[in-house]
């Protein structure tokens, strides 16, 4: 949504509309918190909202434009078309702070930022993955990965050594 320019009063309810529609794989966090939507645009004959997929892979990403596309005809805004965007590709680093949130109360250990530093003028950013992953239930950084994978393939397998849960990270990316 461009900042400068208010969005019309259709737009507006439109993004108020996706804050409630939730990640099928995460249903603790929304799609809007999750960063993946972009843009809503108004086209003469429907809203456009644009979104961009965690990744191009994801299994997720045909329910999630469906939702979407639902919501917006459910709130009585008309046809909704969802595009994707896939350019810049989407990072962590957009998950809203209320969407980390979301995921510590959910029980998943948010991602922290990925930092990105190159080691020469033409080298591709390289991302660093976090080290310390603190437990979502206690805060102990006593932890321990289990297993590079969980439930999604976004989200890795943990342990506290503190409280001895269980528990899932999302990767930072």
């Amino acid at each position: 949504m461009n900042a400068l320019i208010a969005p019309s009063p259709r737009v507006a309810h439109a993004w108020r509309v996706l804050h409630d529609v939730l990640d099928p794989e995460v249903p603790a966090i929304s799609v809007t918190d999750l960063g993946i939507v972009r843009d809503v645009i108004e086209r003469d004959d429907a809203l456009e909202v644009v979104v961009t997929p965690t990744y191009s892979g994801c299994p997720a990403t045909e329910v999630i434009e469906q939702s979407i596309a639902e919501a917006i005809v459910a709130a009585g805004l008309g046809p909704a078309r969802v595009t994707q965007r896939r350019a810049p590709a989407w990072t962590t680093d957009w998950i809203t702070p209320e969407g980390r949130e979301k995921l510590r109360a959910y029980g998943i250990a948010p991602p922290g930022s990925c930092a990105s530093s190159a080691t020469g003028s033409n080298a591709a950013p390289i991302r660093l993955m976090a080290r310390n992953v603190a437990c979502p239930r206690c805060g102990s950084a006593q932890t321990e990965r289990l297993s590079a994978f969980g439930s999604t393939a976004c989200k890795s397998l943990y342990r506290c050594i503190a409280c001895r849960e269980p528990f899932e990270h999302f990767k930072p990316i």
